[in-house]
């Protein structure tokens, strides 16, 4: 008898991606149906700002409409669709659910562990991409790339951007701290490496790899890391301690005239803090991807700054995130079917 799954992707993580490789993973056993939510093209919600459905975070669809969906299906695989405890309640067949992120705050995990169904991730489907572009933010703060191209797009040529009082630094010549050593935090210091830069590591609960350590890495704490750092980028996960953890006392620690860079999540930073700071000066600039509230208001005050540069989360969209997760997604639904124990247990 085949097993019924329930795919809810969207049109970045495409369903049919997530179908094709449980397919490729599982072969003809499987009853794959498929929905297609409209993110991004619409905003989910954003349960950092107060959440309408059990605390969830970060979610898109209606309970009632992706109940329906699920119907009978004992296994789903997901990315944004929502599961609380409620819902769980009405979908007493579902046994398993793949979330295709990092970490499943779309689903509330004590309800899943009450109902006995098994949550899994895929941790790191992203790490490449938002590495790679934490790089970019980092150089676009640091060598003026975003003064530049503002200011000729408004029809000013900076000349003065050449002064020696003005001009960019070279990574090189500067003291990057990253503040998370996970999956992504590792990967940016392995990429930061190139760039002959020295590189601090704050993170109470992991320890530095050898290979990083052998290469001259500090593993520091974060008080030491703000004071020393050049530019500070932002990796930690949203918990109670880390929630709103850079604000005016970190703030007024990091060395004047250093580079914020925040491509993890909103909810790290206290927006009026890092604003005073980026207005006085006392921030050389900041490269934000990630908000508290997303979308962000028109009229929100960091947008009329002229030493921040925003972007609309965007650090870990690539093809190849897709293509990540879904391979991920796929073997432990085959684990699963196998009875084998799974790989990304939440």
């Amino acid at each position: 008898m085949s097993k019924s799954i329930a795919i809810v992707g969207d049109r970045f993580m495409l369903p049919s991606v997530f179908a094709e490789h449980i397919r490729s993973a599982c072969g003809d056993g499987v009853d794959i149906r498929t929905l297609e939510q409209p993110w991004p093209d619409e905003p989910m919600e954003h349960g950092y700002a107060g959440s309408k459905l059990d605390g969830l975070k970060e979610f898109m669809g209606q309970p009632d409409e992706i109940i329906g969906f699920i119907g009978d299906a004992e296994l789903l695989v997901t990315h944004l669709a929502p599961i609380s405890r409620s819902m769980l309640e009405r979908l007493p067949k579902l046994k398993f659910i793949a979330v295709s992120r990092g970490g499943p705050v779309n689903i509330d995990m004590q309800a899943a562990r009450d109902h006995n169904v098994l949550v899994v991730n895929t941790p790191g489907r992203n790490a490449g991409a938002v590495a790679e572009f934490t790089i970019g933010a980092i150089l676009a703060e640091t060598r003026l790339i975003r003064s530049g191209h503002e200011a000729l797009r408004g029809g000013e040529w900076r000349g003065d951007l050449y002064r020696a009082d003005r001009t960019g630094r070279e990574l090189g010549e500067m003291t990057v701290g990253i503040v998370g050593y996970g999956a992504i935090g590792s990967r940016v210091v392995k990429l930061l490496k190139a760039f002959g830069c020295k590189i601090l590591v704050a993170d109470p609960y992991v320890q530095l790899s050898a290979q990083d350590r052998n290469d001259g890495v500090e593993h520091v704490a974060l008080g030491e890391l703000l004071g020393r750092a050049d530019v500070v980028t932002l990796h930690a996960r949203v918990t109670p301690e880390t929630t709103r953890f850079i604000g005016r006392e970190a703030l007024a620690r990091i060395k004047p005239g250093a580079f914020l860079i925040n491509t993890a999540r909103g909810p790290l930073l206290d927006y009026e803090a890092l604003h005073d700071a980026l207005a006085s000066g006392h921030l050389g600039g900041a490269m934000l991807d990630t908000f508290a509230v997303e979308p962000v208001p028109a009229d929100w005050p960091l947008l009329q700054l002229p030493n921040v540069t925003l972007t609309p989360h965007i650090a870990g969209a690539s093809v190849r995130t897709v293509t990540v997760a879904a391979v991920q997604a796929a073997e432990e639904v085959r684990r699963f079917l196998a009875g084998e124990p799974p790989r990304n247990p939440c």
